[in-house]
This record gives structure tokens, sequence and C-alpha cells, in this order.
């Protein structure tokens, strides 16, 4: 018996290697997930106020293909195929589409949002569909998101700071030194993020409200939110550590 036994187990392991899911294959999924453009939105937010010659260094340095390259690399160990192809599927599907084409008509004539926020002020919206959004808010990790890109650039940019003055801190100390600051950020990026989905998603019935946020809280797309969470400090943190060892360079 023990020789079938092995036999299985191996057949069973080439299996799952066979099903492993390549670190490219998480791009397509990154771009409708929105995390693409946070790692667009990288380079630009650290560069901003920086000298040219210092631009095309942290350009090259959190460029964002690499930087979603990376982190693609980090986390697909975490799906198989089966799993990446559910979680396509959903934010891929044409609830997500017209959504997708909401937002979009946002961008695309920004004063009716400036507007629409002032409005607010005097015109509180609707408890039931305050919760919805801040239900999908919540299961996007949207403010999460955006919070964690404000954060990282503001860390990014007190680090250059410091390295241009010739001092220095470590990770440790350096968010140690930044921690006060995460709250308000947070605080922020949701007030600016309800705000925004409340009016992109004004026309969007409620029961379709609904149903977006469940599909965000799917457990393949919840797992693939939750690990660009976790993991894009990580890549941060070692740019930044690039940064002090060139600046330790004669």
């Amino acid at each position: 018996m023990r020789p079938l036994l092995l036999s299985l187990l191996l057949l069973a392991a080439a299996a799952a290697r066979a099903e492993a899911v390549a670190p490219p294959a998480l791009l397509p999924l990154f771009e409708l997930a929105g995390i693409h453009l946070l790692c667009e939105q990288s380079a630009p937010l650290v560069q901003r106020g920086q000298a040219p010659a210092e631009r095309e260094r942290l350009g090259q340095l959190f460029a964002g293909e690499a930087l979603c390259l990376d982190l693609a690399k980090r986390i697909s160990v975490r799906f198989d195929a089966t799993r990446l192809a559910q979680a396509r599927q959903r934010l891929d599907s044409p609830l997500a589409r017209r959504f997708s084409a909401a937002e979009r008509a946002v961008g695309e004539q920004p004063q009716g949002l400036a507007e629409y926020r002032r409005r607010l002020v005097q015109q509180p919206p609707r408890g039931v569909r305050l919760q919805l959004v801040r239900r999908l808010d919540a299961a996007a990790r949207t403010t999460a998101l955006a919070s964690l890109l404000r954060y990282e650039v503001g860390k990014t940019q007190a680090l250059l700071a410091l390295l241009a003055r010739g001092e220095n801190l470590d990770e440790a100390e350096l968010q140690a030194q930044t921690r006060r600051q995460a709250e308000s950020i947070r605080q922020s990026s949701a007030q600016a993020v309800e705000s925004f989905m409340l009016y992109a998603y004004r026309q969007m019935p409620s029961d379709q409200l609904a149903e977006y946020a469940a599909l965000y809280e799917h457990p393949d797309i919840s797992r693939l939110l939750s690990a660009s969470l976790e993991t894009l400090p990580q890549l941060f943190g070692e740019r930044r550590e690039l940064l002090r060892r060139q600046a330790d360079t004669p």
C-alpha cells in the first residue's frame, strides 16, 4: 500500500504544480481590481517636488509595471488557476463593467463631483444608501488601498528629505516618526472615497449596489485584495532600503 500511496501523492503534487499561477497571469486581475492603478500612481506621487535627476531615479525605482510584477510574484503562490479564473470572471462581469463605466464618467466631468461634495454638507445621503457604499468600500478595500498608497508615499518622501540633509532613519524609526499621520490619512481618504462612490453610483439601484459589494466579498477577490494590502508595504520598504544604500554609496 505504501508505494501506491506515495505514487498518488506524487501525482497530486504534480497536478497542483501544473495548476499553479504564473505571476504575469495576475496582472490582468490587478487591472480589473484597481491595484494596477495604485502601482501606476506610485512613481508620480513619490516624484513630486523632486529635482529632475532625482525624478528620473525615482521613476525607475518605483516604476508601476515593475511594482505590480513584484507584487504578483509575491502573492501568486496563494492562487491556483481555478481561483484566478473565478475572480477574473466576477471582476469582468457585466455588473462590474457598469460600475467601472460610472466611475470613468466621473473622471470625464470632475466638476460634477466637486459640486456634489458641496451639496453633501447640507443634504446628507440616506442611511441605507450610505450603509451600502460603506459596505462596498470595506469589501473593495478602496479606502484601505488609497490610504496605504498615500502613507507609503509620505514615508518615502520623508526619507528622501532626510537623506538630502545627510540624515537617515531605518524602517522601524521611520514608521514610528510617521505613525501619527496614518489615522488622518485614513479619515480623509474615507471621506473622499465615500463621496466619490455616492456620486458615481447615484443612478445605480440599491439592489445592484448590494450585488456589487457582494462581488468583492467573494473569498477569491477578498484574498487578492488582502494579500495586496499585506505585501505592498514590504515592496515600498525594500525600495526605501535601496534609497538608503544608494545614499551610502560614494
